[in-house]
Formats: structure tokens, sequence, C-alpha cells
């Protein structure tokens, strides 16, 4: 029996775990995938006070490491499962059962991939995700963008007052954004539109040369010389496993009060997959040691 089980070793969980054990906690975090999630992959973070430098994979790292040595146990296990029981709650993961009187879900969001060649190979390495976290890295040179919503005509505003040119790419010719801000980009002079076009290629070797377009209409390819790549096609939240037991909107983000408890006794969230308007390092930092004191102060008022 743990006193807390938190789900997801992204920044949230981690920053929840350290909380928890501090305040004496018996804790188990999980991950499926990815210590640190998203921003593992990220070759630079500079946004984090007090942390000059450093690439988000030993961000990561020293994360956990950091969590360990409060006494948080941490398994590698794909979570699929949960369930209420007599003391709390059950998880039920590819390896076996774990009881905890409360949970903390901090899944995050999986990004919507491309799914083209050279992505896998070159993210990190030219291609990115996050254009506030690395759009800094790309100052002066040419970029790229995939997407037509508001985040997109967002990012390409935002990467113009950095970048050398950047080129909206788009499968369709019409936007899923505000007209303001479609006015906004069709305004700027940095900005090019690549319309009823799709990438089908990121090609490069150590670092991103060029995307191969395909004209839809036309089924013609041209190659694009660019230094970056940004995808803006989406996100989605990792929390198909709880559809059934806690409240979710629209979109599959958690519904949750700003102390993070859910709609179930006993569940909080904390981080991306908490239905909120800004999602970054700090703000899951703060959605964590928030779900963890919430829930120590749960699990004590059992304890009573």
């Amino acid at each position: 029996m743990y006193d807390i089980i938190i789900i997801g070793s992204g920044c949230a969980g981690m920053t929840a775990a350290i909380y928890a054990c501090r305040a004496s906690m018996k804790v188990l975090l999980l991950e499926s995938e990815l210590v640190g999630g998203q921003i593992a992959y990220s070759h630079r973070v500079e946004n984090f006070p007090s942390v000059e430098a450093i690439d988000g994979a030993t961000f990561s790292e020293r994360l956990l490491d950091q969590a360990t040595s409060f006494g948080a146990e941490f398994k590698f296990e794909a979570v699929s499962t949960l369930r209420e029981s007599e003391n709390g709650w059950t998880v039920t993961t590819d390896s076996g059962e774990y009881e905890g009187k409360a949970i903390i879900i901090a899944v995050g969001m999986k990004r919507r991939l491309l799914g083209v060649e050279g992505e896998e190979e070159l993210t990190g390495a030219g291609v990115s995700y996050c254009a506030v976290c690395d759009g800094s890295f790309f100052a002066n040179q040419d970029v790229a963008i995939v997407g037509g919503g508001q985040t997109a005509l967002q990012d390409a505003l935002y990467l113009a007052d950095i970048c050398k040119s950047v080129t909206l790419i788009h499968r369709r010719e019409g936007f899923r954004a505000d007209e303001t801000t479609v006015r906004a980009v069709k305004n700027n002079p940095k900005v090019k539109m690549v319309l009823n076009a799709r990438v089908t290629k990121i090609a490069g070797e150590s670092s991103i040369e060029h995307l191969e377009i395909e004209d839809i209409p036309s089924g013609n390819i041209t190659k694009m010389p660019v230094d970056g790549l940004f995808v803006a096609i989406g996100n989605l939240p990792a929390t198909t496993p709880f559809k059934d037991i806690i409240e979710l909107d629209g979109e599959g983000f958690v519904l949750a009060s700003e102390d993070c408890h859910t709609s179930k006794k006993g569940i909080f969230v904390a981080g991306d997959c908490r239905q909120k308007t800004v999602r970054q390092l700090t703000t899951a930092a703060s959605d964590g040691s928030v779900a963890a004191l919430a829930a120590s102060e749960y699990v004590r008022g059992l304890s009573i």
C-alpha cells in the first residue's frame, strides 16, 4: 500500500513526487515511456528559473534523481486501468497491481506527429514541437512551421520576431484560427504561406537540411531548404485510461479546480493533461507541488 501513486514522470509528476516525499508520504512514481515527457526531447532548456541552460534529457534525469533521493519508488510500467478499492485505488499496469490511498494523474500530452520520413531521427536536431521552448535557437535562420490552427499561426508570429524567415505550410486554403491572427500572419512580411501542401519528408544527416513538400492538387514535389521545422498540428492528452473514472472536457483534458482536485475523491491531476491555458515547465512544476500537498492532506485525513 502506497500513500500516493503518481502516474507520469514529467516535470509535474516528478515535482509532485518530491513534495509528497517531503511530506512523509510513501510514493510510487510510474512511467510508461520516457522520463521527463516531452521536455526530454528539447535540445536546450533556458526558461526554467535558476537554470541558465540545460538539455531536456539532463533536466529530466536530475529531477528523477532528486525525487528518488527523497524516497520515491520509480517503476517503468504502463498503466492500463484504475479502479476504486476498499482502501483507496488499485492501479493495474502491464506488470502487476498497486494499491494507493490517493492518485495523482500527471500523464501530460502526446504530440501529434507528422508521421513522415526523417521526423523521428531529426527531432531535437532541427525538428521541434514547441516554438516558445526552442524558437530562440533559430535566431536569424530560416524555419518552417506546419499547421493551420490558432497555435500554428501564433507560433508563426512569434517566430517571425526571432527568425530570418518563416514559411507556414498548411494542407488547406483556410485556417482554424481567429481572423485577427490570420490577418496578422498574412500581413507579416517575414511570413510566407505555402497552402494546399504537405510535408512528405524531412531530410538531413546530423541536422535538418531540407523538406520535401507535396503540392496536394498537382502531386508535384519540391525541396525547401530550412534550418528548422516546427510542428504545430496539435497535442492529445494521454488520459484515455481514466475517461470513465474522472470528468474530462471534450478534448480529453482533466477537469479540475486550481487545487488540482478532480471530480473523484482521492484523485488529483497535475501538468499538461489538466484543462488550463498555459502549459510550460513552470506551470507543470506548480501543479505538481499543489497536487502533492493536496493529496498529502487527503491521505492524512484518512489516517485521523
